[in-house]
């Protein structure tokens, strides 16, 4: 998890983390039970933009980006790839988890701390709609609110419960049924300005389709102060060219074998082949982003630091946004 301000690098992230080894069924048993444990409802049916949206869209024949080995060394060529989500991490649900709400749920007021920048309320926010890190948790706070109804993404970051409805640091709402996006130079609930369930790793997915069909969530430590689309927003002060910016897609080589890891391992990897891993905020490097479900299986998962960032390529960019 990392900590932003919109417009400022203020990243806060966790360098060291540990997956619990929580003894969980896996993907074709009964859930796990734990007294920390959460799962998020399925999305079947629910369509996450149309498909030609960016974060929909398969780059595995995409070409290489002319600097796309000294991007990757910036990050580090051994550095593991890590799934920031699973089953409990901390006492709590580890991933950044979202709720599903018809459209006659009733929408409360929301203020902001970034009010320019933030879509104004009401949000259709159930008064127990889980939050990143727990009720207590002192990281990201994300809230996530998807109206199946009327197709629309709700995403609040720094949230907090208050007597007449809500707080949060910066919130954005989406039309899932088109793939508009945020205004240039404004940021959401992330700091690319992106919406970040699309990028989550979903336990639906992976254990009920078994095909991941959309681009991942990733952060790193360090990102230029740029941005390219979809990503319409930058959080970073430092111009060297050899640092990702915000929106750049991180593609696993095609020639990388997968068959020695678990099935749901497999998923994910494939997903990362053929969609990629988009770059989305300042925090640890290499960490893709999921939601928390008490079925996943915390060792499983864990076989993806198997693989570094040197088995990774830069997509190639273009219309690098250097400017507010």
């Amino acid at each position: 998890m990392s900590f932003h301000k919109p417009g400022w690098l203020v990243s806060s992230c966790r360098l060291l983390s540990v997956i619990a080894l929580i003894c969980c069924a896996g993907c074709f048993a009964l859930p796990a039970q734990s007294p920390a444990g959460q799962s998020c409802p399925p999305l079947t049916g629910i369509q996450i933009f149309p498909p030609d949206d960016p974060w929909n869209k398969p780059v595995w024949n995409d070409p290489v980006d002319p600097n796309s080995a000294n991007l990757i060394s910036t990050i580090g060529d051994d550095r593991p790839l890590h799934p920031d989500f699973g089953t409990v991490w901390n006492g709590v649900p580890n991933g950044i988890p979202y709720s599903v709400v018809p459209g006659t749920q009733p929408k409360v007021p929301v203020t902001f701390d970034y009010d320019s920048q933030s879509d104004p309320g009401p949000y259709p926010i159930p008064d127990d709609a889980p939050i990143e890190g727990g009720p207590n948790g002192t990281g990201d706070r994300h809230v996530l609110v998807v109206d199946r109804d009327n197709l629309k993404l709700y995403e609040l970051f720094s949230a907090q419960k208050t007597a007449g409805g809500w707080h949060a640091g910066s919130g954005a709402i989406f039309d899932l049924a088109t793939d508009a996006r945020r205004p240039a130079g404004w940021t959401s609930a992330d700091a690319a300005g992106l919406p970040i369930l699309p990028g989550l790793v979903r336990y639906d997915e992976v254990c009920g389709k078994k095909v991941i069909d959309h681009a991942l969530r990733f952060t790193v430590v360090r990102t230029r102060r740029a941005y390219i689309d979809p990503a319409r927003h930058y959080a970073s002060h430092d111009d060297n060219p050899n640092l990702l910016p915000m929106g750049a897609r991180l593609r696993l080589k095609a020639t990388f074998d997968t068959s020695s890891f678990p099935p749901e391992a497999q998923v994910i990897l494939e997903a990362l082949k053929k969609y990629g891993m988009i770059c989305a905020d300042n925090g640890s490097n290499m960490y893709i982003s999921g939601a928390p479900d008490s079925r996943w299986d915390d060792m499983d998962l864990g076989s993806l630091k198997k693989v570094k960032a040197s088995d990774f390529e830069v997509v190639r960019m273009e219309n690098l946004v250097t400017t507010d």
